[in-house]
């Protein structure tokens, strides 16, 4: 059964975004370094430690599927249809926007709700992972108890203002098990569980 799991990078502040939902700095750890990673979906190609790029191997080598938020996609553009993990999309919205689906790219796009666009995605990505992308859908997520890993890219950068990771959660408490600590150049990579392993 695929695990649930969100990845962020993440300023000490906690934001992930501008208001305007511009990465920045939060962004440069992908191309800080002489390891090439080179991303099966669309050709894009970072740069980093040797540290950073175990870890993106591991992401990339993993994800079977990937759930995104409607603001997201607009925002990327769709990926051109094809996200950079190389996996199929599956889009949480309310409404399916103008010229899509397009049936020789792997978008879905489900309008009934974040659980049932984990559910679609779990059953696609089979023993693989099902990566949760946009804070609004990962905070869905965990208010629903979806999710089963909690990963950040903690990136030392104060923005000050902007979009957070978490936001937006019900009254109570998350604990999540103390996390695997990976340490690269401008970011140090810490993987929580929220469930115990399979």
């Amino acid at each position: 059964m695929a695990r649930v799991i969100s990845s962020f990078s993440m300023s000490l502040d906690g934001f992930v975004a501008s208001p305007t939902d511009e990465v920045g700095p939060l962004f440069d750890w992908y191309d800080n370094g002489e390891v090439v990673i080179e991303w099966p979906g669309n050709g894009m190609v970072s740069r980093t430690t040797p540290q950073s790029a175990d870890y993106l191997r591991e992401m990339i080598r993993d994800c079977g599927a990937i759930v995104t938020g409607r603001r997201l996609f607009d925002y990327t553009d769709g990926w051109g249809g094809k996200h950079p993990a190389g996996v199929p999309i599956f889009v949480v919205t309310h409404r399916v926007p103008d010229g899509w689906p397009r049936p020789d790219l792997p978008v879905t796009f489900v309008t009934s709700g974040v659980a049932a666009a984990i559910e679609q995605a779990k059953d696609c990505a089979g023993d693989k992972t099902v990566g949760v992308a946009g804070p609004n859908v990962v905070q869905q997520c965990l208010a629903l108890g979806l999710l089963d890993e909690v990963w950040i890219e903690l990136v030392p950068v104060l923005l000050g203002e902007g979009i957070r990771y978490f936001d937006n959660l019900p009254p109570g408490t998350v604990t999540l098990y103390d996390p695997e600590v990976i340490e690269g150049k401008r970011v140090t990579h810490l993987r929580y569980r929220l469930t115990t392993p399979a």
